[in-house]
């Protein structure tokens, strides 16, 4: 599996629609696709980056908290695969000398990849499908 570091370059929130479009770009390069994700997710993902605190935690924070009173952190983010127009991703959390590779959305790995400003990888096939134009 050959991974590229991206970027989160572009969040474009509707409230007029129910698919709401987050952009990944390589970084240090030209490559980029979108990412249809929900309203909600948008919003948590535009927080996280904007720094808005909410007065009570929000499930993303419960997460994260969890995470870190087990003694783990969020390493990175790896989205892994595109399927029937679904992306697949994975957290990689290290606790010691323990790495747990953990299945969610991307959409959820993105917003705690902002929360903790850790690294988002992409799999180089998903980057050749996402991106092919017929």
């Amino acid at each position: 599996m050959a991974l590229v570091e991206m970027e989160l370059a572009r969040i474009l929130i509707s409230e007029t629609s129910e698919s709401q479009v987050i952009y990944l770009k390589e970084k240090g390069g030209q490559r980029g696709f979108p990412i249809l994700i929900g309203i909600y997710e948008a919003f948590e993902i535009n927080r996280k980056i904007t720094g808005e605190a909410m007065p009570r935690p929000m499930t993303h924070d419960l997460l994260r908290n969890t995470i870190r009173s087990l003694g783990a952190g969020l390493e990175r983010v790896v989205i892994d695969a595109l399927r029937e127009a679904t992306f697949f991703a994975k957290l990689q959390l290290k606790r010691g000398t323990e790495t747990v590779m953990v299945d969610c959305r991307p959409s959820d790995a993105i917003a705690l990849a902002a929360a903790e400003q850790a690294p988002i990888f992409v799999d180089e096939s998903v980057i050749d499908e996402a991106t092919k134009t017929e």
